[in-house]
């Protein structure tokens, strides 16, 4: 539970060289299966072969003609007699071939010598058959072939790898110092001051730039300097990234873009060489934009914990020299974007280097109008989408947080089937963007609506009678994000400067949710759905004590950041254990006159908090217009009256 107020705030390259690459292992794995394959094969058919008895020549010559021998066929395989004897249907024994082949004939006449006529015939009818049939083992020959070109082609294979290897290490080590800065030319879609809403002073800053990259001679013949480097500084959100492409493309120069944590490498020497490589291509390119988004990443401050040898720290020395030594003529500027110029160190912010310094702001009323009129450009919206007052919602919002919303309005009538934008869906953004979604499953008992109804109309009605507090625009106790209500206050006007007694305002309308619950349910009744407003309440008070000097002991003093601020021994924070201790008390006495206040208006309005907080239980978000209806009998009790 909380009350709420705005917040002010190409392909990859390599694929066809990794397609190449994976084709090549893929053709030599099935070349490596092919050739197990057929290893498989040929000892399966050496495996199911008969072993066979080898026997000497001359007994199968006896055998042979023998009309009783127990040969049946013998054939003749090269050098090699295999012998199939009578009754089986393989070769069972073989024997070496004779070197003159003409013991066979011989044996075929000494077996039907004298014989003629039809015992001739029956004779060499019995004589053993004699096949011829020539050696050739397929399978044999492709394995001498396998077991030979294997060899080679694996060694080839690795030679290759290492070839290869070394090859993209070499490549890998040269592309390391280069910089990674991605260009924007004449082929990618412009970006123009028109296509930039609000902040009319910067364009205008800027716009001074772009002349002189168009026409530098104009101001050379007067004895002007280009501006070596622009500084956009601003929140995030603001617009500087494309403020510094509007610049490129209203002057019509290639643009180099690069983020500040691109040059930091674990090695020493890399982000230096970045940088060179970086201003290099940038100088052949002239004239031409380099932008270093975030710059505070790589230049931020030196001190004495430092070194020349950081790799931080040289990147920065190269990016001063490299500012510092451009020609008058070279035709580069340097445009840079953080939202930490605190951060920065001194060397980059002199004359010489950033000449101009930019401030991006958060966009006013009509900036965040126009804004939004940008973002709905082509989007489908019905006639009583107000975007005006979407625009007065919004203050303290940035150009991104804008885009946002009417990205999210379209999703939200998207989801919801609408043909169009309408108003609803645009306000449904809103809350979404700025507080977060409804959780319509989480489920209250009516004991915890009882609670967060009253907390609400707490808020509520202190925000109602304070006279220095905003508004309030509406109040829910559907649970959102991460509160179980919400009662939203917004300004009725962009304001730069809140003064102390609107401050206090604040801290009192954040206590009157801890308070109502006190005064109804009870002090020993109270519950952790204040512990965010309560947080509010602390770093408010805190703020207002230490950066802003309107403590009552402390007052016009104020104190180093714990950020970046000098740090004690003892306390730890940049001031003294006894300064620790006034700002401590100082909290605690803001804090309690927050909820003293809190609790007088809430008591002179006990039966306007009971009303409001009925009215929420029974319709659960209350509008503008009807929380001014309940809220007309609210009075402001003297006590809580800040003395002015």
């Amino acid at each position: 539970m909380a009350e709420n107020t705005p917040n002010q705030t190409p392909g990859v390259p390599g694929n066809s060289n990794m397609n190449k690459s994976n084709m090549v292992r893929s053709a030599i794995f099935v070349f490596l299966l092919f050739v197990i394959a057929m290893l498989f094969v040929s000892n399966m058919n050496s495996g199911n072969s008969v072993a066979k008895t080898e026997v000497a020549i001359s007994d199968v010559i006896r055998r042979a003609n023998d009309p009783n021998g127990d040969i049946a066929k013998i054939t003749v395989v090269g050098n090699e007699l295999e012998i199939t004897l009578k009754g089986k249907d393989v070769p069972t024994e073989t024997s070496r071939k004779d070197p003159s082949g003409t013991l066979y004939d011989q044996g075929l006449v000494n077996y039907c010598e004298g014989l003629s006529g039809e015992e001739l015939t029956n004779c060499e009818a019995d004589y053993p058959v004699i096949e011829y049939k020539e050696d050739v083992n397929i399978w044999g020959i492709v394995l001498d072939v396998a077991l030979t070109v294997l060899p080679i082609v694996a060694i080839v294979v690795f030679l290759s790898w290492m070839m290869k290897q070394a090859t993209a290490a070499n490549s890998q080590s040269m592309l390391f110092g280069k910089a990674k800065a991605r260009m924007y030319g004449p082929d990618k879609k412009k970006v123009t001051f028109k296509d930039v809403a609000g902040n009319e002073a910067a364009k205008q800053d800027l716009t001074e730039i772009v002349d002189f990259l168009k026409n530098p001679k104009k101001y050379e013949k007067l004895g002007a300097k280009i501006p070596r480097g622009v500084l956009l500084a601003g929140d995030p959100g603001t617009g500087k990234t494309l403020m510094a492409r509007a610049v490129a493309g209203e002057a019509d120069v290639p643009f180099f873009s690069i983020s500040g944590s691109e040059f930091a490498e674990m090695f020493v020497g890399v982000g230096a060489s970045r940088v060179r490589d970086l201003f290099s291509k940038a100088k052949k390119n002239a004239p031409s934009i380099i932008f270093i988004d975030e710059i505070d990443a790589v230049a931020h401050k030196r001190d004495a914990r430092g070194g020349a040898g950081r790799e931080d720290e040289q990147t920065l020395n190269q990016i001063l020299v490299e500012m510092d030594g451009f020609d008058n003529d070279s035709g580069v500027i340097v445009m840079a974007a953080t939202n930490r110029v605190d951060m920065l160190d001194k060397a980059l912010l002199r004359p010489g280097r950033f000449d101009r310094h930019v401030n991006v702001t958060l966009p006013e009323r009509k900036d965040r109008l126009e804004i939004l009129k940008v973002h709905f450009k082509g989007k489908p919206v019905e006639s009583d989408v107000d975007l005006e007052a979407m625009a007065k919602k919004t203050a303290g919002s940035s150009g991104a947080d804008l885009a946002n919303i009417a990205n999210e309005a379209a999703i939200t009538a998207a989801r919801e089937g609408h043909k169009a934008i309408s108003n609803a869906d645009l306000t449904s953004a809103f809350e979404r963007v700025a507080i977060g979604p409804e959780r319509k499953s989480k489920v209250m008992n009516e004991k915890e609506r009882k609670i967060t109804a009253y907390h609400e109309a707490g808020h509520a009605v202190v925000g109602h009678v304070l006279p220095d507090s905003d508004p309030v625009h509406k109040v829910t106790i559907i649970p959102r994000g991460s509160t179980g209500g919400v009662t939203w206050f917004l300004p009725p006007e962009d304001r730069s400067y809140k003064n102390i007694y609107e401050l206090k305002d604040i801290l009192a309308r954040a206590m009157g949710g801890r308070v109502a619950e006190k005064l109804v349910f009870g002090k020993d009744a109270i519950t952790t759905g204040a512990s965010s407003d309560l947080r509010n309440v602390a770093e408010l008070s805190k703020s207002m004590i230490v950066e802003e000097g309107m403590g009552e002991g402390l007052r016009n003093l104020v104190f180093p950041n714990e950020a970046t601020g000098y740090y004690t021994i003892t306390t730890g924070k940049p001031y003294s254990e006894k300064t620790s201790e006034m700002i401590d008390a100082e909290i605690k006495k803001m804090a309690d006159e927050a909820a003293e206040r809190a609790e007088a208006v809430l008591r002179a309005n006990k039966k306007v908090l009971d009303k409001l907080a009925e009215e929420l239980l029974q319709h659960e978000t209350l509008e503008e217009k009807e929380l001014e209806k309940i809220l007309a009998d609210a009075k402001m009790p003297e006590v809580a009256k800040l003395h002015k």
